[in-house]
């Protein structure tokens, strides 16, 4: 009997050395894709040394209890082996793999936790189950920071080309909707409502309207200064100069997947924009224009200089028309911001494609 019973406890135990063994092997796994998503995806330097030190404190172990976790295996015996899940092998979207890392390292965390709590376990310091706790609630804050990255990354992403603003003022007697119509006609793919006049229900309503037209063709919408607006029509992103809310603020108040805009004239205002979390920055002014009373003229060297100085995609705006958009990009601008050369035109529709053409992006 006495034998019989060490013998189910070997067993006991090596049963669970395998468990362990399985779930440190799978945390390991998904933190080290996380670690390479935001170390060269991400370009993000922090994320990547949290995620590293993690991996670290969790995988360490002394060589004879990292032998014994080895020895326990049977990896040709493992009934899980040919399991498999409809599904499973299909191709993910990155931010999808992202989460799916991400709940594998923390189930296997959860489970960690509690092996290492049940009294036949040796009490080790690998084994500490209030350091799976811990590294499992600090997951829940990476996986947020990255997802919301890897999702705005994708709208900032295009930010390519026209970026036309819809400035109430330009358009005289011109309906906001009517025009939104022929800039998306003319191959427009970002518009920005822009309105410093009409009262609370007035700018809703346009704006609904605006945002429902966009996302039936595909267009990315953005609402410039409101944040009330653009959490009222789930807007994809919103847009705020140096005197209104600070980005920090906004980035708090939007849900993960909205990017944020910020205006600056300086290098020293697009490092701080950059800092406080905007994903793209509009320059500007680039050339004297009439759309903004006091405008400051920075020029193609002010753009050039900002370019050098940030990694985020930059916009520039400020009296561009289709002779000098193209100069624009040339020096350093992924898109150009456009209002009176498409929305004071005649034939909003052709401006809007003649702009394009000049920049190279034709519809």
């Amino acid at each position: 009997m006495l034998e019989l019973a060490a013998m189910a406890s070997e067993a006991m135990s090596r049963a669970r050395l395998r468990v362990i063994d399985a779930n440190l092997n799978r945390a390991g796994e998904g933190l080290h894709l996380l670690e390479d998503v935001a170390r060269l995806m991400l370009d993000d330097a922090e994320l990547t040394q949290q995620l590293k030190v993690m991996r670290h404190e969790i995988l360490r172990g002394d060589q004879p209890f990292n032998q014994q976790l080895v020895q326990s295996r049977d990896s040709e015996g493992d009934v899980g082996i040919n399991t498999e899940v409809p599904g499973e092998a299909k191709e993910r979207e990155l931010p999808i793999m992202v989460v799916a890392n991400a709940r594998r390292v923390q189930e296997s965390l959860r489970i960690l936790e509690e092996v290492s709590k049940t009294p036949a376990t040796p009490r080790l310091d690998q084994l500490d189950p209030q350091k799976f706790k811990q590294a499992r609630f600090t997951l829940y804050t990476i996986e947020q920071k990255m997802l919301s990255r890897l999702l705005r990354r994708d709208k900032a992403g295009q930010l390519t080309g026209l970026y036309a603003i819809i400035d109430s003022e330009a358009l005289g007697n011109r309906r906001h909707i009517e025009v939104a119509e022929e800039l998306i006609r003319g191959g427009a793919k970002i518009i920005q409502f822009r309105d410093k006049s009409r009262d609370k229900s007035e700018r809703l309503a346009i704006t609904q309207g605006l945002k429902e037209l966009c996302s039936k063709h595909g267009v990315l919408y953005i609402v410039n200064d409101y944040i009330g607006l653009a959490l009222a029509t789930d807007a994809d992103g919103l847009h705020l100069g140096q005197k209104d809310l600070p980005v920090s603020v906004a980035r708090r108040l939007l849900a993960i997947d909205k990017i944020i805009g910020c205006s600056v004239n300086t290098v020293e205002q697009a490092k701080a924009a950059e800092a406080d979390g905007a994903d793209y920055l509009a320059v500007g002014s680039i050339y004297p224009t009439s759309s903004k009373e006091g405008a400051v003229v920075v020029g193609l060297e002010g753009l050039r200089q900002v370019k050098q100085a940030v990694s985020l995609p930059l916009v520039a705006i400020g009296g561009i028309n289709k002779d000098n958009a193209a100069e624009v990009l040339a020096a350093g601008a992924e898109a150009v911001a456009v209002i009176s050369a498409t929305v004071k035109a005649k034939d909003i529709k052709e401006a809007t494609r003649q702009i394009i053409a000049a920049l190279g992006k034709e519809k």
